[in-house]
């Protein structure tokens, strides 16, 4: 890492470095016969080539003056085919261009000195930059910044930015790791965003992907094949071959260079479990380790997506992360899901729509699948996640993965009652989980957010194909003219029909839910979060439901022996809470949120109405005979 007053730049094993007598180009490619450094002119074209040399370890170097910053350049192979650097900062055009030589310091930082927020503070709002706003660019999210403050919202969380294949798409199958796509404003346009970020107390996360590259641009196995192995398999290609040093230090290097130089708070690591790592160490566990050595002095955090439901990377040593600071838990949207829309096709056969058992079990001790069989994945998931405390886990009712894999991308929002919602908004944001919205569902957005890329030819037509034949398995896809109404994915209609309507929050209903959530946040911030710091007693949450109705009762044993209850009937019809789950008096200690009002009132009684919902706090326990 170097740092030059305001300015911060970190060196990475990959890409161009500043050296004496100008810069110093790098490229692993063991079995390559030859690699030429191709000078690109000023209209980013191949004018001149220069012989590298390659080392033992398979490393192809030259220094030279002969590039200055904001020129072009790339590798030549010895086919005669020019690549761009696979850890650009900047490309010239697209991902088939020349990359261009950048300067990280050139940016001067306004918060050089921010240290970022404590985990228990995370208020996550995820975003695609390219559909958030009208500019769909780095620029368009600063215009938000005040409103996201203003919601009680803490930390953004980008889609991927890495640049990938054409102007549009979820990010997901980028190729140029370390380069942030130009269409959204480059790395100049993302420095300020977090830059703005920051002046306002907000947290930027970026989602990473180092299970795969994309499949348009994607150079590496032209001169590096060793960098996968065709004979692993995932579900988008050959494996990543991490048992290779150079390799490993691609992905761990850029997870340091997005915190360091672009000074993000935190990454989200995407679909861990497809890492196939064949060494003893999980890549996971060593990027980690080097994450939480490199930045003692700032609050930096890791969450990752996987549906093994392990734990030992996000265990507490001390009460803080000794890895991972949460998992994304799936199992929370799913049950919840289930509930709320009674749908059972694909992963949601694996929960009950008939009751709620699922979700207070997810509340109170983490996942659903701590050990028990799941009928759709054929095999027993999970192990115990109980000893942990509840911000181990990030939980949602929606994010881009769970709206966007539908056919038509359709919101919560149009597929269950908006009681129902709003009940399920308040568990959410009130629960001692790190909660996590989706762009727009602070006001209940309607609009669709679908799967999206630009590719064409016969990619095009693959991917366009592949996404509706995913769809055969439900009932209503059997029907080939059916899957014909599935969104082309490469359409452009598609991107655009995607895109958040802001102008939606004038209208009262939308300006009636915002209104809530931010009262739901500031009281979070207020009187949920003092009760998360520092270390939180084991086993922590308990729990009871009901037999009959869709109701339950989760009590959480936070800081300083204060006890969080929330008493939940997601049914129409009331529940009368028994006499075996309730000791003492209902209304003692504070009432946090009751929705609706009157829910309240009728709970002094010993009768829940549904659907609704009562957060209460105090110190005494409540529950007597509750289940873990």
């Amino acid at each position: 890492m170097a740092r030059t007053a305001d300015r911060y730049a970190f060196e990475t094993h990959w890409g161009p470095r500043p050296v004496e007598g100008g810069t110093e180009f790098r490229l692993w490619a063991p079995s390559a016969p030859s690699i030429e450094l191709a000078l690109g002119d000023a209209a980013g074209k191949p004018a001149d080539f220069l012989p590298m040399e390659k080392d033992a370890e398979g490393w192809w170097r030259i220094v030279t003056d002969r590039v200055k910053p904001g020129e072009t350049y790339g590798f030549r192979l010895e086919g005669g085919l020019v690549v761009p650097d696979p850890a650009s900062r900047r490309q010239f055009g697209d991902v088939h261009s020349l990359s261009v030589l950048v300067d990280p310091t050139d940016y001067e930082w306004k918060t050089a000195n921010w240290n970022g927020r404590a985990w228990e503070e995370t208020v996550f709002y995820e975003l695609h930059p390219g559909t958030f706003s009208p500019s769909g660019d780095f620029g368009g999210i600063v215009e938000k910044l005040d409103y996201l403050k203003e919601t009680g919202i803490t930390a953004i969380e980008l889609l991927p930015v890495a640049q990938f294949g054409g102007r549009r798409g979820w990010g997901y199958d980028g190729v140029l790791l370390y380069c942030p796509h130009e269409v959204y404003g480059g790395e100049a346009g993302l420095k300020r965003l977090v830059d703005a970020a920051h002046e306002r107390g907000l947290m930027v996360f970026l989602d990473v992907v180092y299970n795969h590259f994309g499949p348009d641009g994607n150079y590496l196995g032209a001169y590096a094949p060793e960098f996968f192995h065709e004979e692993i398999h995932t579900p988008w290609g050959a494996a990543i071959a991490y048992d290779e040093q150079p390799v490993r230090e691609f992905m761990i290097d850029n997870a340091l260079f997005w915190l360091e130089e672009f000074r993000i708070d935190g990454l989200r690591l995407d679909a861990i479990d497809s890492i196939k790592d064949t060494t003893d160490t999980p890549l996971v566990k060593e990027l980690a380790a080097r994450v939480r050595q490199a930045f003692p002095g700032r609050h930096v955090h890791l969450t990752t997506e996987d549906d093994r439901n392990i734990t030992w990377h996000i265990e507490r040593e001390g009460g803080q992360p000794a890895l991972v600071s949460a998992e994304w838990n799936d199992d929370f949207h799913h049950t919840a899901h289930v509930v709320a829309t009674h749908e059972e096709e694909g992963y949601y056969a694996d929960y009950s729509k008939k009751s709620v058992a699922q979700m207070a079990k997810a509340l109170a001790t983490g996942f659903v699948f701590q050990g028990e069989h799941s009928k759709h994945r054929g095999r027993e998931v999970g192990v115990s996640s109980a000893h942990l405390p509840p911000t181990a886990f990030v939980n949602f009712l929606q994010n881009h993965d769970q709206i966007g894999n539908r056919a038509f991308g359709d919101r919560l929002a149009d597929l269950a009652s908006r009681r129902v919602v709003e009940c399920l908004q308040a568990i959410l944001l009130l629960s001692p989980q790190i909660p996590l919205m989706f762009m727009g569902e602070e006001f209940g957005a309607t609009d669709p957010f679908c799967f999206f890329t630009d590719f064409d030819g016969e990619l095009g037509a693959a991917v366009r194909e592949g996404r509706r034949a995913e769809f055969k398995k439900f009932a209503a896809f059997h029907d080939e003219d059916a899957r014909k109404l599935i969104p082309d994915p490469n359409a452009e209609t598609t991107f655009e029909a995607s895109k958040l309507d802001w102008s939606a929050i004038s209208r009262p209903t939308y300006r009636r839910r915002l209104e809530m959530v931010k009262r739901l946040l500031e009281k979070r911030q207020k009187l949920i979060v003092p009760l998360l710091r520092g270390e939180l007693p084991g086993q922590s949450g308990e729990y009871h439901v009901s037999d009959d109705t869709l109701a339950f009762v989760v009590a959480w044993h936070l800081k300083d022996g204060a006890v969080l209850h929330l008493f939940a009937n997601l049914d129409d019809e009331p529940w009368a809470l028994p006499s075996d789950v309730v000791t003492g008096d209902l209304t003692c200690g504070e009432l946090l949120h009751a929705h609706p009002k009157d829910a309240e009132e009728t709970l002094k009684s010993g009768v829940l109405p549904g659907p609704s919902v009562v957060f209460r706090l105090e110190g005494q326990k409540l529950l007597a005979g509750a289940g873990r």
